[in-house]
């Protein structure tokens, strides 16, 4: 048993400075001793994670140690814990996951779990995070094993094929649902209830409840007098995250399928690419001014350029620096802290199907409700889903299957075949060109 004091957490893609300094906040608030190893393969990158770490650490006087390399392999040896936000290709390649299928009538608001741009992600990610697990079976086989990389379900389906490592898929969309789902009913989030199954970024909320009274009538009213009304107008908007009115498109699922699905419509389009044709979302456009695209990619550049300046400035971390960071969202240390004190804790995560989702195929990686304990994670048993919602999902989880197969065998075939899946596409000789185009782009992130 480990306790907190031989603790070692590595973080594999910590060139993604904004979750090192969040989950840094949460070891920090924590206090508890460990040692921190901090992996990515852009040196510079890296420094930035490294200087801001250590001086969060020194401005704090927290009991962690940091340590950074480029090789994780020097580092992965005795590892308790491995946690990954690996993006290969970084946001200059998620940008042509994106832009080159505008060309073609597809827009997408975040392109990183489905549509092209999750398929071409796919075939970058996969080899990758492959590798990761690889290496982990060798240097650390019995540390806890996590993933926050994009497209959740695909990634960590390919590592439990091809590796069998125990990986678990961790995102906070179920979490920021259930909070929306708590203002839209006027109660604190903290007196919800819920049960949400599904696959990640369309992970269905078939249980509400509020005080143990079902909240699930009040919800239907909500999403019948939306359903009723049209959005209003809004003003264009850079903001990645604006929508007309409170996310119609969500609301008015709600209001036919009965259940409300996560993580709202910024990711939710994407799944029903048939009723956003040329990106036609009311009187706006996906990614363009309805969850601007190049506002999300903006404002990554900056984000990652102020912690920069922080990072390598000569002066010691601002006053109340620490204090904006109200830790990284997915819970990862909260999760790794109940296994090590075997305290039993439910929380939304990616597991392969072993009954949680009844009515989807065994294996397939299910977004639902698991136990924490002293012995890791492992998926609750729901009720199966009804025809309609499995239906939202069955061919989602073939279309993992295939891309999984196409980025695990290199099968432009299979790549295509992945594409005509998802739907996006408006004809076998679209889904051709499109394929081409992505794989000519991102061939020097694939070694195909």
């Amino acid at each position: 048993m480990h306790t907190p004091f031989d603790e070692k957490i590595v973080l594999v893609g910590a060139g993604s400075a904004s979750f090192t300094a969040g989950l840094l906040a949460d070891l920090i608030r924590l206090g508890n001793p460990a040692l921190v190893a901090l992996v990515d393969p852009n040196p510079a990158a890296l420094a930035v994670a490294q200087r801001l770490a250590e001086k969060m650490v020194a401005a704090s006087g927290a009991p962690l140690r940091i340590q950074a390399s480029p090789d994780r392999r020097a580092l992965l040896r005795g590892a308790t814990a491995v946690i990954c936000t690996v993006g290969v290709g970084g946001r200059a390649a998620w940008s042509q996951d994106v832009l080159i299928p505008r060309r073609y009538g597809v827009y997408a608001p975040v392109g990183d779990t489905v549509g092209p741009g999750g398929s071409s992600r796919a075939l970058r990610m996969i080899p990758a995070m492959v590798a990761v697990a690889q290496d982990l079976l060798d240097l650390a086989p019995d540390a806890l094993f996590f993933n926050y990389g994009n497209p959740m379900a695909p990634v960590c389906r390919a590592i439990r094929k091809a590796t069998g490592a125990p990986v678990v898929g961790l995102c906070h969309g179920v979490m920021e649902s259930a909070r929306f789902l708590a203002q839209a009913l006027g109660v604190s989030p903290e007196t919800l209830q819920y049960t949400a199954t599904g696959v990640n970024h369309l992970t269905w909320f078939t249980q509400v409840a509020v005080g143990g009274q079902d909240a699930l009538p009040r919800l239907r009213a909500l999403a019948a007098e939306r359903a009723a009304t049209p959005p209003p107008l809004l003003p264009p908007s850079d903001s990645p995250y604006d929508s007309p009115e409170d996310n119609p498109f969500s609301w008015r699922l709600m209001h036919w399928f009965g259940a409300f699905p996560a993580v709202l419509d910024r990711h939710v389009t994407e799944f029903f690419p048939q009723f956003f044709r040329e990106g036609v979302y009311w009187q706006k456009r996906l990614g363009i001014d309805a969850f601007s695209f190049e506002g999300t990619i903006a404002s990554g550049d900056a984000h990652f350029a102020e912690m920069g300046a922080v990072a390598h400035s000569s002066e010691p971390l601002p006053a109340g620096y620490l204090e904006q960071f109200s830790g990284e969202h997915e819970q990862v240390m909260e999760i790794i802290q109940a296994v090590r004190d075997h305290r039993p804790w439910v929380v939304s995560a990616n597991l392969p199907n072993q009954g949680q989702a009844p009515t989807l195929p065994l294996a397939t990686i299910v977004e639902g409700p698991a136990l924490v304990d002293g012995h890791g994670l492992r998926p609750l048993l729901q009720p199966p889903l009804s025809a309609a919602l499995t239906g939202t999902l069955a061919t989602r989880c073939q279309w993992v299957e295939t891309i999984v197969e196409a980025a695990l065998e290199r099968s432009r075939e299979k790549f295509v075949q992945a594409l005509v899946l998802d739907g996006a596409v408006s004809s076998l000789d679209q889904a051709v060109a499109l394929a081409d185009e992505l794989l000519a782009a991102q061939a020097p992130f694939l070694g195909w």
